[in-house]
């Protein structure tokens, strides 16, 4: 079989888009057999094991180093840049996702008093847990892997 090669920069981007895309597809399905109904608002959603974010940073990240050398100044950006990422995955938005929870528990509270009043609820699942950044951050690296060997 002859060897394809794609071009550095279409190898991160293909990289780190083939994560994010099988990291979201993946939650979709596990919904679908779950709930026993298709949402494909899930397609597009935050949250959830595994994270698409981490998956695509640290899928851009290896592809990079797989390219440049792990030694680079490029692979130690890209590095630098994924773990903030995920750093902030799991911990402002898994806070904020919390902080959610708590305000819709006291939205409905007050509502269910007032029920003229409107009640919007706040979108609660944002962050992740460390072990959802864990494995979508083992997924990135395995797909980038996987599209370097092509």
């Amino acid at each position: 079989m002859p060897h394809m090669h794609l071009t550095n920069s279409i190898e991160i981007v293909l990289s780190a888009i083939s994560a994010n895309f099988i990291a979201q597809f993946y939650k979709f399905i596990v919904f679908i057999l779950v709930n026993k109904q298709i949402n494909f608002k899930r397609l597009f959603q935050t949250g959830g094991m595994p994270s698409s974010h981490s998956a695509f940073m640290m899928a851009m990240a290896t592809s990079t180093g797989m390219i440049t050398g792990f030694n680079s100044s490029e692979f130690a950006v890209a590095l630098t840049i994924a773990l903030v990422v995920m750093y902030d995955a799991a911990g402002l938005r898994r806070a904020v996702g919390r902080q959610a929870s708590v305000l819709n528990q006291i939205v409905a509270e007050i509502f269910s008093e007032h029920p003229h009043l409107s009640s919007q609820k706040f979108r609660e699942l944002l962050g992740h847990t460390p072990i959802e950044v864990f494995v979508g951050a083992v997924l990135g690296i395995a797909v980038a892997g996987c599209i370097h060997r092509l």
